[in-house]
């Protein structure tokens, strides 16, 4: 069995997930593993690991008009090309298919090979990107003119930017691009994403969840001297774990709880950076990054409390990290988020009911309602291994 996957960056979530299912699935069975992934750093792309296709002129040149037109994907084409060259010597029985933003790959002549040469195919959707115009996530504007045709977005300067709204233009686009794949199978990483797909263009295809899992050997119990580092011997610890904080991550609401709640409690955020830390009070705890997982691991396990404003979220690998490490979840109630956690684990809060939000911290933190037994349990329905073989059964059944 020979699978390819393709991916628009090498590294980051979706990257790591990529790696990480084909090296699985090269352990468990014959199949050989290309991937093909585009570094916009250096617009260098590399196939099976070794052998680099791709120019970065033409990626440049894709960028730059993206950015000044507002039509996406539609350019690198030579490099693209080159790519299906390279598909034709591999000769793949599965494309496995993961994020296609930003600019390296021509949609139109990917998707016109795949429908071609009728090749299985698997998508797995990482955000709602596929079936928008532009934008990868919508909660927050509350919009929901991807079901019938984008139009005046009201995301055009967020990622992927551009200078002028075609979002009409390139929904149509990616509505022909994207339908009509014969043997295509999609795969979310929440029933709140599967969901979102049967509303969209993409309903044609058949849609199976399969959740993100965590490596349940390092997000584990893991005891430190974190609480007597920073004197919170005696304090309700509530954690927040992000990498790029801001509105979307809900960083306005730990300010917002830093100033509600008393000197009992104290917030600790991890991801940060400088410029998040000139909007901090001096009463949270910012720590840019850890050495590794394992320290992070430790954090978690230290916390009385993990909680997650989060104002868009397809799943919340956060949360899930929290619950391996024996640490409940508070959460809102976006995208997946409310799929992590049970009645035995944490709780979950309407958006921006910051009221409500303070009362169940207080009431988590004093009564202790959630065990560590309880979350570990229901961290182990999240164990990559068992997410990987989920991957491996539907190569297989294709």
């Amino acid at each position: 069995m020979k699978i390819l996957a393709i991916n628009s960056v090498p590294n980051g979530s979706t990257g790591t997930i990529m790696r990480e299912i084909l090296n699985y699935a090269s352990n468990k069975t014959n199949a050989k593993i290309a991937s093909y992934y585009g570094n916009w750093n250096d617009c260098q792309l590399v196939f099976l690991g070794s052998k680099r296709y791709g120019f970065k002129v033409d990626n440049y040149i894709n960028a730059t008009l993206s950015k000044i037109t507002g039509i996406h994907n539609v350019l690198s084409i030579s490099s693209t090309l080159d790519l299906i060259k390279k598909i034709d010597n591999f000769g793949p029985d599965i494309i496995h298919l993961h994020n296609l933003h930003l600019w390296t790959i021509s949609l139109p002549l990917l998707f016109k090979y795949i429908k071609k040469h009728n090749i299985k195919t698997v998508w797995t959707l990482h955000d709602c990107w596929a079936f928008t115009g532009q934008c990868p996530y919508f909660s927050m504007k509350k919009c929901s003119k991807w079901k019938t045709g984008c139009h005046h977005c009201g995301q055009i300067n967020v990622y992927p930017s551009a200078m002028v709204d075609m979002t009409s233009l390139m929904w149509r686009l990616k509505k022909k691009w994207f339908t009509g794949v014969k043997n295509m199978i999609i795969v979310t990483p929440s029933h709140w994403l599967a969901d979102s797909v049967k509303q969209s263009y993409l309903k044609e295809y058949s849609v199976k969840v399969i959740n993100n899992g965590i490596d349940l050997s390092i997000f584990k119990p893991t005891y430190s001297d974190f609480r007597i580092n920073y004197g919170l011997e005696n304090k309700y610890l509530l954690l927040g774990v992000a990498f790029d904080w801001g509105k979307r991550k809900g960083l306005d609401t730990f300010i917002k709880l830093s100033q509600r709640l008393d000197e009992n409690y104290k917030i600790v955020l991890v991801g940060t950076n400088d410029e998040v830390d000139k909007k901090l009070p001096k009463n949270i705890i910012s720590i840019h990054r850890t050495n590794n997982q394992r320290e992070l691991a430790g954090i978690y396990t230290a916390a009385d409390l993990f909680v997650n404003p989060t104002r868009e979220e397809v799943l919340g690998m956060v949360n899930i990290e929290s619950l391996a490490c024996g640490t409940p979840v508070l959460t809102y109630n976006t995208g997946g988020c409310p799929e992590v956690v049970d009645e035995n684990t944490g709780c979950v809060v309407n958006v921006d009911d910051i009221d409500e939000l303070e009362r169940q911290i207080i009431y988590i933190c004093t009564h202790k309602p959630y065990s560590i037994d309880n979350c570990l349990r229901r961290a182990k329905l999240f164990d990559k291994n068992v997410k990987y073989d989920d991957y491996i059964k539907l190569y297989k059944e294709i």
